[in-house]
């Protein structure tokens, strides 16, 4: 047997930049998307029960 290692080629497995850094981007800090995921769950809440269906 050969001792010889064959390499394959290197790829990014999926990991693509597919966008700079700009000032045309949407920024949000985390504290944003936090709070907006409460209200939803709590404007969902509110519905559930004012709305019986």
């Amino acid at each position: 047997m050969s001792k010889e290692r064959t390499m394959m080629p290197q790829s990014t497995a999926g990991l693509i930049r597919y966008f700079e850094d700009s000032e045309s981007a949407i920024k949000l800090k985390p504290e944003h998307v936090i709070g907006g995921a409460v209200a939803i769950i709590a404007i969902e809440i509110a519905l559930k029960f004012l709305i019986v269906v």
